[in-house]
């Protein structure tokens, strides 16, 4: 069995196992032993053979037919962004660039950042590897600097984070992205996969879930001192060479708006007093890209490091 038909074969048997009789039409059964959808039920709403599901699901290998593909998709209620990983995973493309090679960043996307200065902003790889900050995003997230991965970093918050709704959803968030957007030959997914599935039950079962949404925009509560909770609206815009960067543009009159504009005159104020503007300490690695060593992951609390009043 190839490692392509194996994660192939694992995504199958998981969202097969996530579907009730009900959500397909088929009458419930409480005395049902089976978890999930029966593989000949799979087959018969695919309008494939029960022994040519059942060796799909063994990883046996084949050459998928696109009328295959669009059966079970439909056979197992994939979503659009369910569909397109589920895609991938069947009809692989051939990578453009070897894994080993570290994304580069390019000089015009630098350039954005230096002059993006209002705006907290990031560049970060498919692995949510942060690679560049500028001082803003910087002074809104102090404890998360280049290397830092925010996958690791959402699983090592303060535990009364961790027991709020908003982790949940952030951690699910981070974890369906980390798929969706991972190759999974590459080693530095594999190490963030190997290192949470140790020690982190909560991520365990969420990577079992095999959800796979990618990581577009979303909102995210931060709690300030100065200014208390506010909600931070974010937005992925996508780069070459499968980078991404991070815009937390908030509205105006926005509480976020407020501490935005707090922290950018913050340091304004500092960076004359010194000298220079802001954007030239912007935050940031080599222009290979991510360093290939493994970064420490401090506890973080979602805060800013705005002074008291």
């Amino acid at each position: 069995m190839s490692p392509q038909s194996n994660r192939f074969a694992q995504y199958l048997k998981a969202r097969r196992e996530q579907l009730k009789p009900e959500d397909v039409g088929f009458p419930s059964d409480p005395e049902r032993r089976v978890r999930g959808l029966k593989r000949e039920e799979v087959a018969a709403l695919a309008g494939i053979s029960p022994e040519y599901y059942t060796r799909l699901e063994q990883g046996h290998s084949y050459q998928l037919s696109e009328q295959v593909l669009a059966g079970l998709t439909l056979a197992l209620k994939l979503d659009s962004y369910a569909a397109a990983y589920f895609y991938r995973l069947a009809l692989p493309e051939i990578p453009v660039q070897s894994v080993e090679e570290a994304p580069v960043v390019s000089d015009s996307v630098r350039q954005l950042l230096d002059g993006w200065s209002g705006v907290p902003v990031c560049v970060y790889d498919r692995n949510q590897d942060v690679i560049l900050m500028n001082d803003l995003m910087r002074a809104l997230f102090p404890r998360i600097t280049p290397g830092s991965n925010t996958v690791m970093t959402a699983f090592s918050m303060a535990p009364e984070y961790r027991a709020t709704e908003q982790w949940q959803t952030l951690t699910r968030t981070v974890v369906a992205a980390l798929r969706f957007h991972g190759d999974p030959t590459d080693p530095r997914l594999q190490d963030i996969v190997g290192d949470l599935s140790i020690r982190e039950p909560v991520f365990r079962t969420l990577w079992a879930d095999h959800d796979a949404v990618p990581l577009d925009s979303g909102v995210v509560p931060i709690y300030t001192e100065l200014f208390g909770l506010a909600d931070f609206p974010w937005q992925n815009l996508s780069l070459p060479n499968g980078l991404f960067l991070g815009v937390w543009a908030a509205p105006v009159g926005s509480v976020a708006n407020t501490v935005i504009q707090h922290l950018s005159e913050k340091l304004t104020t500092e960076m004359s007093a010194a000298g220079s503007m802001p954007h030239e300490n912007a935050r940031k690695v080599d222009p290979g890209g991510t360093p290939r060593h493994r970064p420490e992951f401090p506890a973080l609390r979602a805060e800013s490091e705005a002074p008291a009043a």
